[in-house]
């Protein structure tokens, strides 16, 4: 099946209204290269990670074994949330005298180990924060006192001890090495990338370079997943401006162990409302991107732990028929995206991206079952067309079932 990119206006019974038309899509993606073969990571992966919380220096074992105890408690770490990433801010000022990475000693005072066999004592996964160069981001960004903790030189005895550490999942954040320490980023990346391999159990490995030199054309075999944009930050406008970046990268699709990723979800955060945020989730699922929470879960409000928690949208985001979410349609006010499913039916996402309310709606052939993942529940048959009156920047996520 393919839902193909012709746009054409109708009538004008609504502020809005497009023409999607549904047929062959798969047919013309280009072909991607193989993923990377450590068998991890054949859904996107899901779970919490500090930094849009608490970012650096409130960082401590506490704050982390909090969000594990949330995680579990608000039935999140079920929902398919199961990676709890420890970012930046985590290292001591200095490495051991053997050159080893140890934790901050006052923030951390039971160690990593420590720390990571409670989460897997709450059925949780732990993941980490390294850097390919000789400094971090806190370090460049936030002032973090700290000399020498970037891997470069140390790459082999840093991936040893993350496995030594019970470590399931390594974000490896570029942070200048370019202009800091010379480096070549897909060189320094594959480079760790052969270090994790060497370990006797296997790591999920997410690089972040930000989209700079276009990961989506070559990291495929090298990381389970790799950063395609800057940061997100939590406002309408940082959110919107993520997915109008993503239309050009989805069709370099992702595959079972191989994903684009958008950036963390800033759900909760900021100045997002809830329309936004479901409107954020939405677009995030249809891309089969990996989705980490960063606020803290046991603080959500109902409306942000309905959004996060919908089984629904989760198993839109989960699930992958031979291509991510593509933008099907753009214009003032408007954008349509939709991908298969692998029941054979589609996910289409109606967003409104205007300040006022409007009707958008999508013309279809053919007759469908349709169902409104948010509001859960079956809206009927459409023949014809689909359509939702949305208030500003809210969406609706509809599956669309072959009749």
């Amino acid at each position: 099946m393919r839902l193909d990119h012709a746009i054409a206006p109708t009538p004008k019974t609504s502020l809005l209204v497009l023409l999607l038309v549904v047929l062959t899509w798969l047919l013309s993606l280009p072909t991607a290269s193989p993923a990377l073969a450590n068998g991890l990571a054949a859904t996107p992966p899901m779970g919490w990670n500090s930094w849009n919380q608490v970012r650096c220096y409130d960082l401590t074992e506490d704050v982390v074994k909090h969000a594990a105890d949330a995680l579990a408690d608000t039935g999140l770490r079920d929902a398919g949330y199961q990676y709890v990433v420890v970012d930046d801010c985590w290292q001591a000022p200095t490495r051991a005298a053997d050159g080893s990475l140890q934790a901050d000693p006052k923030r951390f005072p039971h160690g990593i180990a420590d720390l990571a066999d409670y989460v897997h004592s709450r059925g949780l996964l732990f993941g980490i924060y390294a850097v390919p160069g000789s400094r971090t981001c806190a370090m460049a960004n936030d002032a973090y006192p700290a000399s020498g903790i970037g891997s470069l030189g140390h790459e082999r005895q840093d991936a040893e001890t993350f496995d030594r550490w019970g470590v399931d999942y390594l974000k490896y954040d570029w942070c200048y090495a370019d202009t800091v320490d010379g480096l070549d980023r897909k060189a320094a990346f594959e480079k760790m990338r052969d270090e994790l391999a060497a370990l006797p159990r296997p790591i999920v490995y997410a690089i972040s370079e930000y989209g700079v030199s276009s990961p989506w054309t070559w990291a495929r075999p090298v990381a389970n997943l790799w950063r395609t944009t800057n940061d997100l930050v939590p406002t309408w406008d940082s959110v919107l401006a993520t997915i109008d970046q993503q239309a050009a990268v989805a069709v370099h699709t992702g595959s079972p162990g191989g994903w684009n990723d958008p950036d963390m979800l800033q759900v909760g955060n900021g100045t997002l409302t809830a329309d936004e945020s479901r409107a954020h989730f939405s677009v995030w699922a249809v891309l089969n991107a990996p989705l980490f929470a960063g606020t803290d879960p046991a603080k959500l409000s109902d409306a942000d732990l309905a959004t996060l928690g919908n089984a629904e949208v989760i198993a839109v985001d989960q699930d992958f028929a031979g291509s991510q979410g593509r933008q099907l349609a753009t214009g003032p006010g408007y954008q349509v995206w939709g991908k298969p499913l692998s029941d054979g039916g589609f996910a289409v996402v109606l967003l409104n991206t205007g300040s006022t309310t409007a009707t958008v709606s999508a013309s279809i052939p053919g007759s469908w079952h349709v169902r409104d993942l948010w509001a859960r529940r079956e809206t009927g048959t459409a023949v014809g067309s689909v359509f939702a009156s949305l208030r500003p920047h809210a969406a609706a996520l509809l599956k669309l079932t072959p009749r």
